[in-house]
Protein backbone atom coordinates (compact mmCIF):
# COMPACT_ATOMS: atom_id res chain seq x y z
CA UNK A 1 0.00 0.00 0.00
CA UNK A 2 1.40 3.40 -0.79
CA UNK A 3 2.23 5.99 1.69
CA UNK A 4 -0.47 8.82 1.98
CA UNK A 5 1.66 11.55 4.45
CA UNK A 6 2.90 13.55 2.78
CA UNK A 7 2.99 12.13 -1.09
CA UNK A 8 1.54 13.92 -3.99
CA UNK A 9 -2.03 12.24 -5.32
CA UNK A 10 -1.42 12.72 -9.33
CA UNK A 11 -2.56 9.56 -10.82
CA UNK A 12 -4.47 6.74 -10.39
CA UNK A 13 -1.53 4.44 -11.06
CA UNK A 14 -0.09 5.13 -7.78
CA UNK A 15 -2.86 2.93 -5.68
CA UNK A 16 -3.69 -0.45 -5.67
CA UNK A 17 -6.72 -2.43 -4.01
CA UNK A 18 -5.33 -2.07 -0.60
CA UNK A 19 -4.56 1.60 -1.01
CA UNK A 20 -7.80 2.67 -2.77
CA UNK A 21 -10.16 -0.10 0.50
CA UNK A 22 -8.02 2.70 2.95
CA UNK A 23 -9.51 6.04 0.67
CA UNK A 24 -12.80 4.42 0.58
CA UNK A 25 -13.01 3.47 4.10
CA UNK A 26 -11.63 7.02 5.39
CA UNK A 27 -14.36 8.46 3.24
CA UNK A 28 -17.09 6.86 4.74
CA UNK A 29 -15.76 7.81 8.15
CA UNK A 30 -16.47 11.95 6.64
CA UNK A 31 -19.93 11.32 6.33
CA UNK A 32 -21.15 12.95 9.99
CA UNK A 33 -19.15 16.00 9.02
CA UNK A 34 -19.71 16.40 5.70
CA UNK A 35 -23.59 15.94 6.39
CA UNK A 36 -23.35 18.55 9.55
CA UNK A 37 -24.14 15.77 11.84
CA UNK A 38 -20.81 17.09 14.01
CA UNK A 39 -18.19 19.29 12.66
CA UNK A 40 -14.37 18.52 12.82
CA UNK A 41 -11.64 20.95 13.26
CA UNK A 42 -8.49 18.50 13.20
CA UNK A 43 -6.62 20.66 10.02
CA UNK A 44 -7.55 24.36 12.16
CA UNK A 45 -4.78 26.32 10.66
CA UNK A 46 -4.03 24.43 8.23
CA UNK A 47 -4.01 26.18 4.51
CA UNK A 48 -4.86 24.82 1.33
CA UNK A 49 -4.39 26.59 -2.12
CA UNK A 50 -6.75 25.90 -4.87
CA UNK A 51 -5.20 26.41 -8.19
CA UNK A 52 -7.68 25.81 -10.97
CA UNK A 53 -5.70 27.30 -14.24
CA UNK A 54 -9.00 25.90 -16.02
CA UNK A 55 -12.81 25.95 -15.42
CA UNK A 56 -14.42 24.29 -13.35
CA UNK A 57 -17.55 24.38 -10.37
CA UNK A 58 -18.01 21.22 -8.78
CA UNK A 59 -14.10 20.22 -8.11
CA UNK A 60 -12.88 23.69 -7.29
CA UNK A 61 -15.55 24.12 -4.64
CA UNK A 62 -15.96 20.50 -3.36
CA UNK A 63 -12.05 20.80 -3.02
CA UNK A 64 -12.70 23.96 -0.87
CA UNK A 65 -15.45 22.96 0.98
CA UNK A 66 -13.70 19.79 1.90
CA UNK A 67 -10.60 21.51 3.27
CA UNK A 68 -13.12 24.02 5.48
CA UNK A 69 -15.27 20.69 6.54
CA UNK A 70 -12.03 19.81 8.51
CA UNK A 71 -11.29 23.12 10.13
CA UNK A 72 -8.99 24.27 7.26
CA UNK A 73 -8.35 27.54 5.53
CA UNK A 74 -8.53 28.03 1.75
CA UNK A 75 -7.03 30.09 -0.76
CA UNK A 76 -7.70 30.40 -4.48
CA UNK A 77 -6.84 31.92 -7.82
CA UNK A 78 -8.60 31.07 -10.54
CA UNK A 79 -7.59 31.32 -14.09
CA UNK A 80 -4.36 31.75 -15.56
CA UNK A 81 -4.84 35.16 -16.38
CA UNK A 82 -4.48 36.09 -12.55
CA UNK A 83 -1.43 34.17 -11.90
CA UNK A 84 1.63 34.92 -12.91
CA UNK A 85 2.05 32.10 -15.56
CA UNK A 86 0.31 34.52 -17.82
CA UNK A 87 3.91 36.80 -16.81
CA UNK A 88 6.08 33.90 -18.50
CA UNK A 89 6.56 32.43 -14.61
CA UNK A 90 7.29 28.46 -14.88
CA UNK A 91 5.13 25.97 -13.50
CA UNK A 92 8.12 24.78 -11.41
CA UNK A 93 8.66 28.08 -9.66
CA UNK A 94 5.23 28.59 -9.49
CA UNK A 95 5.12 25.63 -7.40
CA UNK A 96 8.42 26.62 -5.61
CA UNK A 97 6.45 30.08 -4.59
CA UNK A 98 2.78 29.09 -3.56
CA UNK A 99 3.73 25.93 -1.61
CA UNK A 100 5.81 27.98 0.90
CA UNK A 101 2.60 29.63 1.46
CA UNK A 102 0.45 26.22 1.83
CA UNK A 103 0.05 23.20 3.60
CA UNK A 104 -1.33 21.03 0.70
CA UNK A 105 -2.39 22.57 -2.83
CA UNK A 106 -5.39 21.33 -5.00
CA UNK A 107 -4.46 21.97 -8.70
CA UNK A 108 -6.12 21.93 -11.66
CA UNK A 109 -4.80 22.48 -15.47
CA UNK A 110 -5.92 22.85 -18.98
CA UNK A 111 -2.30 20.61 -19.99
CA UNK A 112 -1.50 16.96 -19.96
CA UNK A 113 1.02 16.13 -17.10
CA UNK A 114 1.19 20.00 -15.97
CA UNK A 115 0.13 18.67 -12.28
CA UNK A 116 3.32 16.58 -12.38
CA UNK A 117 5.58 19.07 -13.63
CA UNK A 118 4.21 21.66 -11.05
CA UNK A 119 4.68 19.20 -8.00
CA UNK A 120 8.44 18.95 -8.57
CA UNK A 121 8.46 22.05 -7.85
CA UNK A 122 6.10 21.83 -4.63
CA UNK A 123 7.41 21.39 -0.61
CA UNK A 124 4.15 20.26 -0.12
CA UNK A 125 1.91 17.36 -1.15
CA UNK A 126 0.03 17.98 -4.84
CA UNK A 127 -3.42 16.44 -5.56
CA UNK A 128 -4.43 16.41 -9.15
CA UNK A 129 -7.58 17.97 -9.92
CA UNK A 130 -7.72 17.65 -13.31
CA UNK A 131 -4.94 18.07 -16.21
CA UNK A 132 -5.95 18.38 -19.61
CA UNK A 133 -7.21 15.32 -21.40
CA UNK A 134 -4.84 12.64 -18.96
CA UNK A 135 -6.24 12.28 -15.57
CA UNK A 136 -8.58 12.92 -12.89
CA UNK A 137 -7.33 10.67 -10.44
CA UNK A 138 -9.76 12.28 -7.67
CA UNK A 139 -13.17 11.64 -9.71
CA UNK A 140 -11.95 8.19 -10.80
CA UNK A 141 -12.54 7.59 -6.99
CA UNK A 142 -15.56 9.37 -5.84
CA UNK A 143 -16.94 7.62 -8.66
CA UNK A 144 -15.18 4.61 -7.44
CA UNK A 145 -16.51 4.84 -3.90
CA UNK A 146 -20.27 5.68 -5.42
CA UNK A 147 -20.49 2.63 -7.37
CA UNK A 148 -19.88 1.01 -4.23
CA UNK A 149 -22.49 2.44 -2.39
CA UNK A 150 -24.86 2.14 -4.99
CA UNK A 151 -24.46 -1.39 -5.36
CA UNK A 152 -24.32 -2.07 -1.71
CA UNK A 153 -28.42 -1.96 -1.60
CA UNK A 154 -28.26 -5.31 -4.49
CA UNK A 155 -25.96 -7.03 -3.00
CA UNK A 156 -23.38 -6.05 -5.44
CA UNK A 157 -19.39 -5.08 -5.06
CA UNK A 158 -16.71 -4.04 -7.45
CA UNK A 159 -15.99 -7.52 -8.10
CA UNK A 160 -18.52 -8.65 -11.19
CA UNK A 161 -19.36 -5.30 -12.08
CA UNK A 162 -21.11 -4.52 -15.75
CA UNK A 163 -20.74 -0.97 -16.18
CA UNK A 164 -21.04 1.09 -19.59
CA UNK A 165 -19.28 4.02 -20.32
CA UNK A 166 -20.97 6.05 -23.03
CA UNK A 167 -20.48 9.48 -24.69
CA UNK A 168 -16.94 11.23 -25.51
CA UNK A 169 -14.56 8.47 -24.21
CA UNK A 170 -11.68 9.90 -26.17
CA UNK A 171 -11.40 13.36 -24.08
CA UNK A 172 -13.03 12.08 -21.16
CA UNK A 173 -10.25 11.80 -18.47
CA UNK A 174 -12.90 10.73 -16.08
CA UNK A 175 -13.51 7.80 -17.98
CA UNK A 176 -9.62 7.32 -18.69
CA UNK A 177 -8.79 7.05 -14.59
CA UNK A 178 -11.94 5.30 -13.70
CA UNK A 179 -11.34 2.41 -16.40
CA UNK A 180 -7.85 2.24 -15.22
CA UNK A 181 -9.05 2.05 -11.17
CA UNK A 182 -11.76 -0.75 -12.35
CA UNK A 183 -8.78 -3.10 -13.71
CA UNK A 184 -7.55 -3.47 -10.28
CA UNK A 185 -10.77 -5.20 -9.45
CA UNK A 186 -12.29 -8.93 -10.37
CA UNK A 187 -14.61 -10.40 -13.53
CA UNK A 188 -15.53 -6.70 -14.69
CA UNK A 189 -17.51 -5.95 -18.24
CA UNK A 190 -17.25 -2.41 -20.11
CA UNK A 191 -19.25 -1.39 -22.74
CA UNK A 192 -17.70 1.76 -24.30
CA UNK A 193 -20.69 3.21 -26.54
CA UNK A 194 -19.03 6.16 -28.30
CA UNK A 195 -18.73 7.64 -32.11
CA UNK A 196 -15.75 5.77 -33.85
CA UNK A 197 -13.76 9.20 -33.46
CA UNK A 198 -14.34 9.49 -29.85
CA UNK A 199 -13.66 6.12 -28.69
CA UNK A 200 -11.40 4.84 -25.38
CA UNK A 201 -7.83 5.59 -26.41
CA UNK A 202 -6.01 2.54 -26.94
CA UNK A 203 -4.36 2.24 -23.63
CA UNK A 204 -6.99 2.81 -21.59
CA UNK A 205 -8.40 -0.25 -23.59
CA UNK A 206 -5.41 -2.25 -23.09
CA UNK A 207 -4.77 -2.12 -19.34
CA UNK A 208 -8.37 -3.06 -18.72
CA UNK A 209 -8.31 -5.68 -21.17
CA UNK A 210 -5.04 -7.08 -19.83
CA UNK A 211 -6.23 -7.48 -16.49
CA UNK A 212 -8.43 -10.27 -18.12
CA UNK A 213 -11.64 -8.01 -18.49
CA UNK A 214 -14.24 -8.06 -20.95
CA UNK A 215 -14.44 -5.14 -23.04
CA UNK A 216 -17.37 -4.65 -25.68
CA UNK A 217 -17.10 -1.68 -27.70
CA UNK A 218 -19.75 -0.34 -30.54
CA UNK A 219 -21.39 2.89 -31.48
CA UNK A 220 -25.26 1.41 -30.86
CA UNK A 221 -27.20 1.88 -27.74
CA UNK A 222 -29.49 -0.97 -28.23
CA UNK A 223 -28.99 -4.30 -26.49
CA UNK A 224 -25.79 -2.50 -24.76
CA UNK A 225 -27.69 -1.20 -21.73
CA UNK A 226 -28.00 -4.03 -19.89
CA UNK A 227 -25.61 -3.44 -17.03
CA UNK A 228 -25.18 -2.65 -13.78
CA UNK A 229 -23.81 1.20 -13.86
CA UNK A 230 -24.64 3.66 -16.99
CA UNK A 231 -21.82 6.29 -17.20
CA UNK A 232 -22.65 8.84 -19.08
CA UNK A 233 -20.26 11.91 -20.42
CA UNK A 234 -20.73 14.95 -22.38
CA UNK A 235 -18.95 15.74 -25.39
CA UNK A 236 -15.87 17.70 -24.15
CA UNK A 237 -16.29 20.62 -26.68
CA UNK A 238 -13.05 22.45 -25.01
CA UNK A 239 -10.81 19.62 -26.40
CA UNK A 240 -11.93 20.08 -30.27
CA UNK A 241 -10.22 22.03 -32.86
CA UNK A 242 -13.74 23.68 -33.05
CA UNK A 243 -17.14 24.31 -32.08
CA UNK A 244 -18.61 23.13 -35.41
CA UNK A 245 -16.30 19.49 -34.81
CA UNK A 246 -17.74 19.62 -31.18
CA UNK A 247 -21.44 19.63 -32.49
CA UNK A 248 -21.38 17.04 -35.32
CA UNK A 249 -21.84 14.54 -32.44
CA UNK A 250 -23.84 16.50 -29.69
CA UNK A 251 -27.19 14.36 -28.94
CA UNK A 252 -25.89 11.49 -30.21
CA UNK A 253 -26.17 9.29 -26.93
CA UNK A 254 -29.40 11.25 -25.27
CA UNK A 255 -30.57 8.85 -22.32
CA UNK A 256 -34.17 9.49 -21.24
CA UNK A 257 -36.65 7.72 -18.95
CA UNK A 258 -38.29 5.88 -21.82
CA UNK A 259 -35.22 4.32 -23.13
CA UNK A 260 -33.57 3.52 -19.28
CA UNK A 261 -37.38 1.77 -19.16
CA UNK A 262 -37.02 0.01 -22.43
CA UNK A 263 -33.26 -1.38 -22.38
CA UNK A 264 -31.95 -0.95 -18.78
CA UNK A 265 -32.69 -3.75 -15.66
CA UNK A 266 -34.59 -2.08 -12.75
CA UNK A 267 -31.70 -1.97 -10.65
CA UNK A 268 -29.39 0.05 -13.43
CA UNK A 269 -27.65 2.93 -11.56
CA UNK A 270 -27.08 6.17 -14.17
CA UNK A 271 -23.90 8.31 -13.26
CA UNK A 272 -22.35 11.33 -14.74
CA UNK A 273 -19.29 13.20 -13.70
CA UNK A 274 -21.10 16.85 -14.42
CA UNK A 275 -21.82 19.31 -15.79
CA UNK A 276 -24.50 17.65 -17.79
CA UNK A 277 -25.68 19.17 -20.85
CA UNK A 278 -29.40 19.83 -20.71
CA UNK A 279 -29.53 22.08 -23.71
CA UNK A 280 -32.23 20.30 -26.46
CA UNK A 281 -29.47 19.76 -29.38
CA UNK A 282 -27.05 17.97 -26.37
CA UNK A 283 -29.43 16.89 -23.67
CA UNK A 284 -27.15 13.97 -22.88
CA UNK A 285 -29.63 13.02 -19.13
CA UNK A 286 -32.87 14.32 -19.65
CA UNK A 287 -35.19 15.83 -17.06
CA UNK A 288 -37.28 13.34 -16.78
CA UNK A 289 -34.70 10.99 -15.13
CA UNK A 290 -34.66 13.55 -12.39
CA UNK A 291 -37.21 11.80 -10.46
CA UNK A 292 -35.53 7.97 -11.02
CA UNK A 293 -34.21 6.47 -7.82
CA UNK A 294 -31.09 5.27 -9.74
CA UNK A 295 -30.30 8.74 -10.46
CA UNK A 296 -26.95 8.85 -8.47
CA UNK A 297 -25.41 12.10 -10.60
CA UNK A 298 -26.35 14.54 -7.55
CA UNK A 299 -25.44 11.81 -4.78
CA UNK A 300 -21.99 11.21 -6.92
CA UNK A 301 -21.39 14.78 -6.30
CA UNK A 302 -21.88 15.02 -3.19
CA UNK A 303 -19.70 12.26 -2.55
CA UNK A 304 -16.85 14.13 -3.97
CA UNK A 305 -16.69 16.68 -0.63
CA UNK A 306 -16.35 13.00 1.16
CA UNK A 307 -13.57 11.55 -0.59
CA UNK A 308 -11.27 14.92 -1.27
CA UNK A 309 -12.02 15.11 2.92
CA UNK A 310 -10.39 11.71 2.87
CA UNK A 311 -7.41 12.52 0.59
CA UNK A 312 -6.55 15.53 2.69
CA UNK A 313 -6.65 13.74 6.18
CA UNK A 314 -4.32 11.11 4.68
CA UNK A 315 -1.87 13.63 2.88
CA UNK A 316 -1.78 15.57 5.48
CA UNK A 317 -1.38 12.30 8.48
CA UNK A 318 -4.77 13.08 10.58
CA UNK A 319 -6.97 10.56 9.19
CA UNK A 320 -6.86 8.76 12.74
CA UNK A 321 -7.61 11.91 14.43
CA UNK A 322 -10.89 12.98 13.29
CA UNK A 323 -12.66 11.80 16.26
CA UNK A 324 -10.06 14.32 18.66
CA UNK A 325 -11.16 17.39 16.82
CA UNK A 326 -15.10 16.68 16.83
CA UNK A 327 -17.36 19.50 17.99
CA UNK A 328 -21.95 19.59 17.42
CA UNK A 329 -22.91 21.53 14.93
CA UNK A 330 -23.88 25.05 16.32
CA UNK A 331 -25.92 26.45 13.42
CA UNK A 332 -29.37 25.53 11.60
CA UNK A 333 -28.94 22.68 9.21
CA UNK A 334 -31.57 20.82 7.48
CA UNK A 335 -29.29 17.98 6.47
CA UNK A 336 -29.92 14.38 6.40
Amino acid sequence: MMTFEGSHILSVSQFDRESISKILTVSSHMAPYAMRHKSCHVLNGAILNNLFFEPSTRTRVSFGTAFNLLGGFVRETVGEENSSLSKGESLFDTARVISGYSDVIAMRHPKMHSVSEFAEGSSVPVINGGDGANEHPTQALLDLFTIQSEMLPFGKSLDGLHIVLMGDLKHGRTVHSLSKLLSLYNNIQVTMISPTALQMPDNVISTLTNAGHKVVITDKLEGNLTCDVIYQTRIQQERFPSQDEADLYRGHFSLNRELYQQYCQQHTVIMHPLPRDSRPEANELDIDLNELDNLAIFRQAQNGVLVRMALFALALGVENKLTQYERPVTWFTNKS
